[in-house]
């Protein structure tokens, strides 16, 4: 499992021009899933986008959490994080997890979150979406969990 997860001052996401999510300061999650991840790699995903260090301190230092800084997370499904693109000029996404896979583990990251303390938006899965994001620093990290 594969997070791209930003540091922001707002995000939001749209689908069909409506809003459906949005948040203020805190992090936007990519979550990209693929076939052989599991339940207990949702929950190491979600404690560690909790806990991750990326906000900073009284010092300036990266040394707080979404967790202790009370900033809530955007979190949307992207599959194309796991796009193949060694070959040719299209990727490949054959390392992406079918939608019956991905979906509930998606949705288990969410979950896991929101049991932990975590105000969580989510987009839509299978929807075209459009995301919107003024990210703060730039702060962008890939988190990986499993294989």
């Amino acid at each position: 499992m594969r997070a791209l997860v930003q540091r922001v001052a707002s995000a939001a996401v749209r689908v069909d021009d409506e809003p459906i999510g949005s948040i203020g300061p805190g992090l936007c999650v990519l979550v990209g899933v693929t076939h052989s991840d599991t339940s207990a790699d949702a929950e190491r995903m979600a404690a560690r986008l909790w806990n991750l260090r990326i906000f900073e301190d009284e010092r300036g230092l990266t040394n707080r959490s979404v967790a202790e800084v009370g900033g809530a997370l955007l979190v949307v499904s992207q599959f194309t994080l796991y796009a193949d693109t060694t070959k040719g000029r299209r990727p490949s996404f054959v390392r992406a997890a079918p939608p019956e896979h991905a979906e509930p583990l998606v949705e288990a990251v969410v979950a896991e979150l929101r049991r932990l303390g975590a105000a969580v938006e989510t987009g839509r899965f299978r929807a075209t979406m459009r995301v919107e994001l003024v990210n703060d620093g730039p702060f962008t990290v890939l988190l990986e969990v499993g294989d």
